[in-house]
């Protein structure tokens, strides 16, 4: 199993049921580190001299920023994946190739997925965000917390309530790729071959340069800045190919409960067990109709499989996610600075699934009756979220609670079964 090796996927109409795009991710980390779901509301930026401080360098800001509800490792300022009010979705793949990766402090891939989405009210407007940060800032530096040093370049799966477009980097150089029906997914590999649609100005210069492209076959991206074999990449075995063949099975069908089967699928190796497992995941329903709210759930723990998929809905004003935060520390700036100190960031709802996984590990009846409670708790969240979908009503101060709510909700099947 690749480290950090994540999968994002996609599914549009006529892939879907009920004309909605279907957006997924499994972020798959080192096993012991804590991911927080959060919430930023929108704001408007006066004084343009201040910069923004990234999770490691300092970038302009701009005079308005949108509200977003973000998956993110507690340790850092972007994200691995999250949404904005506009109903722009992006999760980002560590990928490698030819280029090499820079170790040097600039913008991590999980910085431009934040940026983007607070900057962005469309899947393409974000995409241009994200590669002209790249152009002026650069990405890289550590992508972990503590002693261990990881550094990779980055893709992205980024959508909206009418397309997706993928968006594959190598250093500064990128080709993207947009997708208007049917299904599509990234893994820890560059998938973007002959089919470009925009591309960086000298893409296809530097790969001639660099011998990578003769200047008179078809230029393939993968196969010019990787060393796959492209003609294979669809047959082999690994998470991309198996992730793209799981959506394939269900085309013409697929739900937001298809996708969460998807991500719970560790056959394939997409929900991930391990030194590297999967620390959390995130399913939203994208409406083509823009009457209809988007719905993003997210789990906010390990193991989708053993996890709850609570929904969260954008109204104004939003009661803060304080059981998925986590605390935060004076000495962030040490942390920073490569201490070996490693804080305690996990926060009560990842204490109490924590804990709750230990009770039950040796104890199989127990167990199925605490997943048996989470699977319940679930279904009555997909029975209201369908139900303000196919009747166009929402309760607004009902929503304004709901993953506050949901979360609490499930730390009490967690306790019950630690106290029982």
């Amino acid at each position: 199993m690749e480290p950090f090796s994540c999968d994002t996927f996609v599914a549009l109409p006529p892939a879907t049921v009920d004309n909605r795009i279907i957006f997924g991710k499994n972020s798959d980390r080192l096993c012991d580190e804590v991911q927080e779901v959060v919430y930023f509301p929108a704001a408007v930026h006066d004084n343009l001299g201040e910069h923004l401080k990234c999770t490691y360098i300092e970038i302009d800001q701009v005079p308005e920023t949108y509200t977003v509800v973000l998956s993110r490792p507690a340790w850092l300022w972007g994200a691995e994946m999250g949404a904005n009010e506009h109903g722009v979705c992006i999760g980002n793949e560590a990928v490698w190739g030819r280029e090499e990766v820079c170790d040097e402090e600039a913008l991590l891939g999980m910085d431009l997925v934040r940026l983007g989405l607070e900057r962005a009210d469309t899947a393409e407007k974000a995409l241009n965000v994200i590669v002209d940060l790249l152009e002026k800032y650069g990405q890289g530096g550590n992508c972990t917390e503590g002693r261990m040093l990881f550094s990779y370049h980055n893709s992205f799966l980024i959508a909206d309530r009418n397309e997706a477009w993928i968006l594959e980097t190598a250093g500064k150089y990128w080709a993207a790729e947009k997708v208007q029906e049917g299904v599509r997914n990234i893994s820890n590999q560059l998938s973007i071959t002959t089919k470009i649609d925009r591309e960086h100005p000298d893409m296809r210069n530097y790969a001639k340069r660099k011998g990578w492209w003769d200047g008179k076959k078809e230029f393939d991206f993968a196969a010019a800045y990787s060393y796959l074999d492209t003609a294979k990449m669809m047959t082999s075995s690994g998470r991309y190919c198996e992730g793209y063949k799981l959506l394939k099975k269900h085309k013409g069908n697929i739900t937001f409960e298809t996708m969460m089967e998807i991500l719970r699928d560790k056959p394939s190796g997409i929900n991930m067990e391990g030194e590297f497992l999967t620390t959390a995941s995130m399913v939203s329903i994208l409406p083509q109709d823009s009457s209809l709210p988007c719905i993003h759930f997210f789990t906010g723990t390990p193991d989708p499989e053993r996890s709850v998929f609570k929904p969260f809905i954008f109204v104004p004003h939003i009661s803060q996610l304080l059981d998925t935060s986590s605390p935060t520390f004076e000495l962030e700036d040490l942390v920073k600075k490569k201490s070996h100190f490693k804080p305690d960031r996990r926060h009560p709802l990842y204490q109490k699934h924590q804990q709750a996984l230990e009770v039950v590990h040796n104890n199989e009846e127990k167990a199925k009756i605490m997943l048996d409670n989470m699977r319940k708790l679930e279904k009555e969240l997909f029975r209201e979220m369908e139900s303000i979908l196919q009747n166009k009503h929402l309760d607004v101060e009902k929503i304004v609670n709901l993953f506050p709510q949901c979360a609490k909700d499930e730390i009490q099947i967690y306790q019950s079964n630690v106290s029982s």
